[in-house]
């Protein structure tokens, strides 16, 4: 499935999806091409970068941030310096990284977010955003 975003500018776009398991994978191929779209000569491993924490950030909202039949907000602003990322979901709580543990199959996506870019949370009337800059090589 080829997605195009759904309002994008030279460095903005923006899409609206639901809260299910495919979700990330969706937001991973939109996020490549609003950099590809936006940024003048992406290299592999940026893009990489910007999917990487995008996957993260939708997978947690999934996990963590909304029920079915929810729906996502991903806003991506990508220019040749930096790419920032926003999630939108209807939940509240702010996420937070856990204590490392060896025992724990999930729990790691926000120390890989923390390793690749600045991040954080932002409360909403019917949410919270949860952005992350990944700046470029």
């Amino acid at each position: 499935m080829t997605m195009l975003p759904e309002n994008v500018s030279r460095t903005a776009a923006h899409l609206t999806l639901p809260a299910t398991e495919r979700a990330p994978a969706t937001a991973r191929v939109y996020a490549r091409k609003a950099v590809e779209h936006a940024v003048s000569d992406p290299d592999d491993e940026y893009a990489f970068a910007v999917m990487l924490v995008v996957s993260e950030l939708v997978t947690n909202a999934v996990r963590y941030g909304s029920e079915p039949g929810d729906h996502l907000r991903v806003i991506v602003h990508a220019t040749d310096t930096r790419t920032r990322i926003q999630v939108h979901d209807p939940v509240r709580r702010e996420p937070r990284l856990r204590p490392e543990s060896d025992e724990r199959c999930r729990g790691r996506g926000l120390y890989i977010v923390d390793a690749l870019a600045t991040w954080g949370s932002t409360r909403r009337p019917f949410g919270k955003a949860v952005w992350a800059e990944v700046k470029s090589q």
